[in-house]
């Protein structure tokens, strides 16, 4: 028994220290990639970029010889998956393998291969094999030949992509059925479709040290203020992370106060949205792999608007507005209102729902906050549940669930009848905001305040709620007030808060995103 416990401590000891050999040879060959230029010999730089990938099965290596030139190699290399095969077929190997007359002509053969016989629309010339590997892992093939110390790096990307559709978590009666993509040069195709202003700026960005995630700064120069662009431009910079793989990594690394419930920054799969919030002068952050659009800066007012209000007329939104200020205080303040009349200040409901509500209570073994507390929980795990489920079954267990538990609880004599029409016209209030993630903070703010309510009553509530209300105040979005136009007060730029005034009235950008250009409507005539 000893000697098998010697032999596997050895065993273990031996992978160790081979995985640690192993970890020392990769990080010695990543260091030389950093400085390696481009080889003149074919050969070496094929096994490096063999050697870095780790012999990878999707990774094709294709060697041939350019006609009328046999002595000198070629390879091109590409992932497979990850190109369009006819694109590699018809513009790099038949030109270069049968269209090779022109290099009978006494000239520079890398110059009439990128000048002439590569046939793609994205061709550059790069002299460094760490850019020529990035590429290779975009999507690009790229190609070395015999004799020259620099390579080419030849657009075919051609991976299969969702098509576009209709965003599930921002629909709409009146506007446009597309959605962003996961896809993202698909995404700022849509965006410069809508908005064909020469002055849109966009820049590339890889981030995550191991996925090289591409990220999209979009922005309006001489619209979106600069200090602006240069404060997102450099909180992206300064991402160090191994990986990104969705808008939420970088949303939480830019975030001006990570600790807060409220969202700081505003995400959208409407490529309108992101137009419309351009022209505002703000910006946008498109990441690879998501259909979710980051924009800044935001304030607490732009997650309570949808699209549609600037699309219905103004009265029609006016109302709408105001419909959801009202289901954003039901969601927030009924339940917490329930518990502290119940539980601290019965002598101010009115008499005969006062004896209603003690009726229906009389069976109740459980104080109100554990009465509270049980449905909202229950509700919170249903949804929860729905949305994880399939999408045929979710929503019909939700629905199912929700009045089976309802009439059963009420039945045995859990809770109150009152409790479940509580929780049930809170849990749809909640659904009338058409930001998914600002609802969720809404969701995570009612159990504190409960809590409150059913410690000291309205006084706690009272409390609960100015402390919200100053950390609000104090919040910004990159250096943007998160309660503006309110908090500071701006007269002017409460046209397009709680209301929504004729277009023709709003002439004028909102002020407190400090937009360069603050007119939008030459000659309007604003009150």
């Amino acid at each position: 028994m000893v000697m098998c416990m010697r032999k596997g401590w050895q065993r273990r000891k031996n992978l160790k220290k081979q995985q640690q050999l192993e970890r020392r040879s990769r990080e010695k060959l990543n260091q030389k990639l950093d400085e390696a230029p481009v080889f003149p010999e074919v050969k070496k730089n094929a096994d490096f970029i063999v050697e870095l990938l780790g012999d990878s099965t999707d990774l094709i290596t294709r060697w041939f010889t350019i006609q009328y030139t046999p002595d000198r190699r070629a390879v091109v290399m590409f992932i497979d998956g990850m190109v369009d095969s006819k694109t590699i077929d018809e513009s790099i190997f038949r030109p270069l393998m049968l269209k090779g007359e022109e290099i009978r002509v006494k000239e520079d053969l890398w110059k009439i291969i990128y000048e002439s016989l590569v046939q793609s629309g994205e061709v550059k010339k790069v002299n460094q094999l760490k850019e020529m590997v990035g590429s290779l892992l975009s999507g690009d093939a790229i190609l070395f030949v015999d004799g020259y110390s620099e390579g080419a790096v030849i657009g075919t990307k051609g991976w299969p992509q969702r098509g576009v559709e209709e965003p599930r978590a921002e629909s709409v009666v009146r506007g446009s059925r597309e959605g962003l993509t996961e896809t993202l040069r698909v995404n700022t195709a849509m965006i410069r479709r809508r908005l064909r202003d020469p002055d849109l700026r966009l820049k590339d960005y890889k981030i995550g040290k191991r996925t090289q995630t591409s990220v999209t700064l979009l922005y309006l120069e001489g619209i979106a203020d600069e200090a602006v662009v240069k404060e997102v431009e450099r909180r992206l910079l300064e991402i160090n992370i191994d990986s990104v793989l969705e808008s939420g990594y970088i949303e939480e690394m830019i975030e001006d106060d990570t600790w807060s419930p409220f969202p700081q920054i505003q995400n959208t799969e409407r490529p309108d949205s992101v137009v419309a919030h351009l022209l505002e002068g703000k910006v946008c952050i498109l990441t690879d792999g998501t259909p979710h659009a980051l924009i800044a800066p935001a304030v607490f007012t732009q997650f309570y608007i949808s699209p549609e209000d600037y699309f219905d007329r103004f009265m029609i939104a006016t109302f709408l507005r105001l419909l959801r200020a009202a289901a954003f205080l039901i969601a927030l303040l009924l339940p917490t209102l329930y518990i502290s009349f119940v539980s601290f200040h019965p002598e101010m409901i009115p008499p005969p729902l006062a004896i209603a509500l003690a009726a229906g209570r009389s069976t109740v073994p459980f104080p109100s906050i554990v009465e509270a507390m049980m449905m909202e929980l229950s509700v919170e795990i249903l949804r929860e549940a729905s949305i994880r489920l399939p999408g045929p079954i979710g929503p019909t267990i939700g629905i199912v669930g929700a009045l089976v538990i309802g009439e059963a609880a009420v039945t045995a004599g859990v809770v109150s009848p009152l409790m479940v029409i509580v929780v049930g016209l809170t849990t749809i209030s909640s659904y009338a905001n058409p930001s998914y993630n600002a609802a969720i903070s809404l969701r995570l703010l009612r159990f504190p305040l409960m809590i409150l309510g059913a410690l000291f009553g309205l006084y706690g509530v009272v409390v609960g709620l100015l402390l919200m209300l100053a950390h609000l105040v104090k919040l910004r979005s990159f250096g943007v007030p998160y309660m503006a136009p309110f908090a500071p007060l701006r007269w002017k730029d409460l046209k397009d808060t709680l209301i929504r005034v004729p277009w023709r009235w709003m002439d004028r950008r909102p002020t407190f995103f400090r937009p360069e250009d603050h007119q939008r409507e030459e000659g309007g005539n604003s009150p």
